[in-house]
């Protein structure tokens, strides 16, 4: 599975990411680039196998190992995007930020753009993806063993009827639990708009989707937009896409 994961972390890069940014930021070849949450590393490796200067900051010890394993020469360091102390144990600022689906799990968002801010350069960019907090699959409920599964907004129930629905299908014991987490971290949005237009994040470019890019890599599915409609985008958007530069 870990391998999987590596696979389809290169394959999205070579054939989606790299040529988005090529189209959007001029000289992208030479920018220093830091992947906030880079698991089994499948992006740091494509982007090292261009030449370019790419760094990992990746929370868990397991996938890092496994990223290790398939390629040593990897930079990842073990850190905390939340943390205070992460850019001085990084030392250095970088010219593009890539963030996909991270910042949906990061509790204290507030510090996690302070770090994102330090750490950008001047009139550098962010890229960030995440699925909204209230779209339909947004707590993850996809990890169940049954249908619900396939079940959307099941995260926006109360555990109340959650808990006995899970254990009459036998989900695992903490299914509930992980799926509220998810929720309770979730990023809406306006939050997500309103953090960036504080540290003078301006977009270069925002999609919103049905099925986003990487469905087409997991189920086959096309990529399909969604129009960017207040209130009800956080409803039906199943991800939001953004690429921003640092004006000041």
């Amino acid at each position: 599975m870990a391998e999987k994961h590596f696979y389809e972390q290169r394959d999205y890069t070579e054939k989606y990411l790299i040529p988005y940014f090529q189209k959007k930021i001029h000289n992208f070849h030479k920018l220093k680039v830091l992947e906030i949450g880079c698991a089994e590393g499948g992006l740091l490796e494509v982007l090292r196998n261009l030449g370019m200067d790419a760094t990992g900051i990746e929370l868990s010890p397991e996938r890092i190992e496994i990223a290790k394993a398939i390629n040593p020469q990897l930079k990842i360091i073990a850190g905390d995007i939340t943390d205070e102390k992460l850019p001085d144990l990084i030392g250095e600022k970088f010219d593009l930020i890539i963030m996909r689906e991270v910042i949906e799990h990061v509790s204290n968002k507030y510090t996690a753009f302070d770090n994102l801010d330090i750490l950008l350069n001047d009139k550098g960019y962010l890229f960030i993806s995440f699925p909204p907090k209230y779209s339909p699959f947004a707590g993850h409920q996809q990890i169940a063993g049954s249908f619900l599964k396939a079940v959307p907004y099941l995260h926006l129930l109360p555990k109340l009827i959650l808990n006995p629905v899970a254990k009459s299908l036998s989900e695992k014991d903490d299914y509930v639990e992980e799926i509220k987490l998810h929720y309770s971290t979730g990023m809406q949005i306006a939050k997500f708009e309103t953090l960036c237009r504080l540290k003078n994040f301006v977009p270069v470019k925002k999609e919103l989707f049905l099925f986003r890019p990487i469905y087409g890599y997991r189920y086959g599915l096309p990529k399909l937009k969604m129009p960017d409609i207040r209130f009800f985008r956080e409803f039906y958007t199943f991800g939001y896409e953004t690429l921003l530069r640092k004006t000041g």
